[in-house]
């Protein structure tokens, strides 16, 4: 194998392969990169056997081959080298020699016959979105996935639909809950399940300039074709959380409030909370106030707040945490926040559209 290609080129294209390398595997290959080169053009694949990422480059091929490269040396030798152009040939004993400028790796590559297959897939329903759309999705809703599977591997994923031309977004980790809707021109209706991990992947892949980005979904699995990248991962089996249950239909306090100022003032608590999945945010909502607390082994905190509370007065304990999270990706100036009491979730919800719905489950407070 040996081909020529621009060096900033193939570094940019290494290094968003390299996000998905297994880092601890027992397959030392798929610590790699799989290159393969053919007439004018070569092929970067990476794959960690739940989701993979595939780019072509054009390229001076003097002869075709395959090889797979450690990620990590291939990128670090690629960043460190100076010149315009570099040059990749291999052997048939594996060894490859890479040179650029006045720089010169020979570095030992593996077989490529050893590569798992990655299953990319052509037949499937296929749809365009929007760039920032699907951005926009997955910053107001990512945040409210699993981190860990627990008993409910399907948590870490993000549950993701068109229907009636909305698309939606809904992600639950058991504590809260985040719901992201837009309108989209699409005819398309349909659903599946990706792991947080994967799309948070397919969204690092849109750059300044990516228009639209291209979606195919088969039953178990889904792609995204993006700035020339085709990203494909598995999608989980099975139903996702009847989260609609979860939703109060009717709330007994309601109010509206300036959504920076809640931020900065649960910011100022967070300062003495080490840990905000054990100490809440204490908030008693009177008529025309809510008055914050919070008190840890570092200190205490208080501060108050003017509002015009509908319905009766209450105390609640809220992880402050979870509730910046909500507020931040609303990006709204005022919200409305509904409640059911002390012992119910919070829901915040946009005061003028339905494109978002926020919900956190309270804290108890002792």
């Amino acid at each position: 194998m040996i081909f020529e290609v621009e060096r900033v080129q193939l570094l940019d294209a290494v290094t968003n392969l390299s996000r998905i390398v297994s880092n601890k595997t027992s397959q030392p290959v798929l610590e790699g990169i799989l290159i393969s080169a053919e007439k004018g053009k070569i092929t970067l694949l990476s794959y960690n056997l739940e989701m993979g990422m595939k780019k072509e480059i054009y390229a001076n091929t003097s002869a075709e081959g395959d090889i797979v490269l450690p990620a990590r040396f291939l990128s670090d030798i690629l960043r460190r080298m100076n010149g315009i152009q570099v040059r990749i040939e291999s052997d048939d004993r594996l060894m490859c020699h890479i040179s650029s400028g006045g720089a010169v790796f020979d570095i030992m590559g593996m077989d490529a016959k050893v590569y798992p297959e990655v299953p990319f897939f052509n037949e499937g329903e296929n749809v365009t979105i929007e760039a920032e759309i699907l951005k926009d999705m997955v910053r107001g809703t990512l945040f409210a996935v699993a981190q860990n599977e627990g008993t409910r591997p399907i948590l870490t994923g993000v549950n993701v639909s068109v229907e009636n031309k909305t698309l939606q977004f809904v992600a639950i980790d058991g504590y809260r809950l985040a719901i992201r809707r837009q309108k989209v021109s699409t005819d398309k209706n349909f659903e599946f399940i990706i792991p947080g991990k994967s799309i948070s992947e397919v969204v690092k892949l849109i750059g300044e300039d990516c228009e639209d980005v291209d979606i195919k979904i088969s039953r178990k699995l889904v792609a995204f074709i993006i700035n020339g990248y085709t990203f494909i991962s598995r999608v989980f089996e099975g139903e996702f959380v009847n989260y609609k249950k979860t939703i109060p239909d009717e709330f007994k306090q309601r109010v509206f409030i300036n959504t920076r100022d809640l931020i900065n003032i649960i910011e100022r608590m967070s300062i003495i909370i080490s840990d905000s999945f054990s100490t809440p945010v204490r908030c008693l909502f009177e008529e025309d106030k809510i008055s914050f607390s919070c008190a840890t082994a570092v200190g205490r905190a208080k501060e108050e707040y003017e509002i015009s509370l509908e319905g009766t007065s209450f105390e609640i304990g809220l992880n402050s945490r979870y509730l910046l999270e909500a507020l931040k990706a609303t990006e709204e100036d005022r919200v409305e926040i509904l409640f059911n009491g002390a012992n119910s979730g919070v829901v915040i919800n946009p005061t003028e559209h339905d494109e978002y719905k926020y919900m956190i489950m309270p804290m108890r407070l002792k």
